[in-house]
């Protein structure tokens, strides 16, 4: 029978190769927001999340393509119903995520409420056949409300979640073990790997979990300081899925003698997954840092335009625009004629080609424009974002 104390321990024991590990993730998350012009942000923040989404999914089993996301976010959806409701579940995880990225979410992080409300926001904009969830066992077949606690019992892979009427009050511990005021910082950070993977084990919805434990801990991270648009940690659980599942799996595991803690669960089990996540975590931090390096970013895409000017398809004048996007973070229009040496018509002519092709933004007709990241060139000016083959 499952007790408040099935969920202990809620944190991994002292651990001088977590704290260090934790400490180069706050040191790297901070010199990375410092560099990255303030203005860039924006830009990137737009191509993160739908990244974020992509590999989200990508661990679900969903494969839904980058350039599908795109077009979703632009409202052009497929015809085809399956491939639709996959566009407009990544439409969903992105309009999520943006109002937390906005400090648009009206609870606090840490608390059930704002479990709840991630998983009514993310179900909410599902098509209805998204929201169906059947037994594989019994064939039952269940309808899910966005937002409400799982009301039946379920068993995901070898882990028999807890019995409906225990998720309220291990969701409550589990605000209260990861809220405490005594715990540090470094505490608090360490306890987003350890907490990604207890909310999983609580399993309090009957289904959307595994997005809502992401979302959860990018909510949380940002909350500490440490999370942002410009990085997600989804990319790296994606990219060591088996791994990840792995150890979440043996994280679920009872304790394993006297030497495992003093809880119900494993101790080891959880110090090893949250030293895996957060190690995931350092991953993405250094690995977008390195790739937004502004002269290394800047080389890359003067390679690109060259080539596109030299085969007709961006007009000459192309590059200072671009130069100026990425070092100023956005310009005025009036600039464009200063930045091109063109007369003013033809300097419009540029700017309007790059705005068609998306390679600059403006979100008004007469807006100052930033730089834009459309996904079939992201492979060229950012290598590696997303697999080679997609």
């Amino acid at each position: 029978m499952v007790t408040l104390a099935s969920i202990e321990p809620l944190l991994p024991d002292s651990n001088r190769d977590l704290e260090d590990l934790t400490i180069e993730l706050t040191s790297a998350a901070s010199r990375f927001a410092a560099r990255l012009h303030p203005l860039m942000r924006a830009s990137i923040g737009d191509l993160v999340r739908s990244m974020n989404c992509y590999y989200s999914n990508l661990i679900e089993g969903h494969n839904t393509l980058p350039i599908d996301i795109d077009r979703a976010m632009l409202g052009d959806f497929s015809g085809e119903p399956e491939k639709r409701n996959l566009q407009l579940e990544a439409r969903a995880h992105i309009e999520v995520q943006q109002l937390v990225d906005r400090g648009d979410m009206p609870f606090p992080v840490l608390s059930i409420d704002g479990i709840c409300w991630l998983h009514g926001e993310f179900c909410g904009r599902l098509p209805a056949d998204l929201l169906i969830v059947r037994n594989p066992d019994t064939g039952e077949v269940i309808r899910m409300t966005p937002g409400q606690l799982r009301t039946r019992h379920v068993k995901v892979g070898e882990h028999i979640a807890p019995e409906p009427d225990m998720i309220e009050p291990l969701l409550g511990r589990f605000v209260e073990g990861y809220g405490l005021k005594m715990l540090s910082k470094l505490q608090r950070i360490i306890g987003v790997g350890a907490s990604h993977h207890r909310l999983a084990w609580i399993h309090p919805f009957f289904d959307g979990n595994g997005r809502v434990s992401r979302l959860f801990s990018h909510a949380l991270l940002r909350d500490l300081g440490i999370g942002s648009e410009l990085w997600s940690v989804s990319r790296g659980l994606a990219r060591n899925v088996s791994d990840y599942k792995r150890l979440l799996s043996q994280a679920d595991q009872p304790r394993r003698g006297d030497l495992d803690g003093r809880g119900n669960l494993t101790q080891a089990g959880l110090t090893e997954f949250t030293s895996f996540f957060l190690s995931c975590c350092l991953d993405q931090v250094t690995f977008m840092e390195e790739l937004l390096k502004p002269e290394e970013l800047l080389n890359r895409i003067e390679v690109w335009c060259n080539e596109e000017v030299q085969m007709q398809r961006l007009p000459k004048g192309s590059w200072p625009l671009l130069r100026e996007a990425v070092i100023s973070g956005e310009f005025f229009r009036s600039q464009i004629q200063g930045l091109t040496g063109y007369q003013e018509r033809q300097a419009r002519t540029v700017l309007s080609s790059l705005l068609h092709i998306g390679v600059l933004k403006s979100d008004t007709a007469k807006g100052k424009v930033r730089l834009g990241f459309p996904v079939d060139i992201i492979e060229r000016w950012l290598p590696r974002l997303y697999p080679a083959v997609r």
